[in-house]
Order: structure tokens, then C-alpha cells, then sequence
């Protein structure tokens, strides 16, 4: 399947916007490219809605996660076909004045995003630590 570089770049951008809202810690703009019915796994924690994922990130940038911004870095684009795109990135929490995050505050993501008449939406997200429990 021949990848579409603009279809490829307003992937990227859906994924980017979620960052750059993290980054103003703005829940509305964070779920403005989540679909309706979107649903995100995170360690300890499902959400089934774009409006479940906007209630945990906004008690989070009220509070627990308040002035943290997020770094990312794109790992993987891949078409399943013209309609369905998956995205890997590791993104890290940042701490006001950093500019990269420890692997203790980083993790793997992966985003599955849907084609619309509206654009690429996220239908799904999921993380992972970049370090898991045990020796390392």
C-alpha cells in the first residue's frame, strides 16, 4: 500500500496536537481529535469515551500533573489501509524547566487513528512504561 504523505502528515498532526495541548495543559484542546467513543488503556486505568479521557487528563492538569508538559518522538507510521493508521511514539513527562524526561517518566504509546469526513481522529491509545517492574 503506497502511504499518502498528507494523509501521513495529518496523522502526525492529530498525535502532535494531543502533545502540544498536554503542553498548555488544556483538556479540551487534549480530546479535540479523540472520537466520541475513543477509548485509552494506561497503566492501572481504561477509559471507554473521549469524555472519560478528558475527565482523568483534566483532573490531572489540575493536579497531579499540573505545569507538566510532554516530549515525543514518533518510532513508527503504519497504514492498515486507507481509513485505519497506527502510530507508535515514546513521549515523556516533563517537569517545569526540563527538556527531557528520565525513563523512569517515559513511556511507549500506541495510537490507533481512524479517517473521517472531518479528518484522522484517535479511536484508540494505549501506553506502557518504558521500564517495567523488575531488574533492569
Amino acid at each position: 500500500m503506497a502511504i499518502n504523505k498528507s494523509d501521513e502528515t495529518a496523522v502526525l498532526a492529530a498525535v502532535k496536537g494531543v502533545h502540544d495541548a498536554w503542553n498548555k495543559n488544556d483538556a479540551d484542546l487534549f480530546v479535540a481529535d479523540y472520537l466520541d467513543d475513543a477509548s485509552a488503556t494506561l497503566p492501572g486505568s481504561y477509559m471507554e469515551s473521549r469524555g472519560e479521557i478528558k475527565g482523568s487528563i483534566g483532573f490531572l492538569f489540575s493536579g497531579p500533573m499540573k505545569g507538566t508538559g510532554a516530549s515525543e518522538k514518533v518510532r513508527n507510521v503504519r497504514f492498515l489501509n486507507d481509513e485505519t493508521a497506527v502510530v507508535v511514539t515514546e513521549t515523556g513527562v516533563l517537569l517545569p524547566g526540563e527538556s527531557e524526561a528520565p525513563p523512569q517518566r517515559t513511556s511507549y504509546a500506541t495510537w490507533v487513528l481512524a479517517k473521517r469526513d472531518d479528518g484522522w481522529k484517535i479511536a484508540a491509545y494505549c501506553n506502557s512504561p518504558m521500564i517495567g517492574p523488575g531488574p533492569q
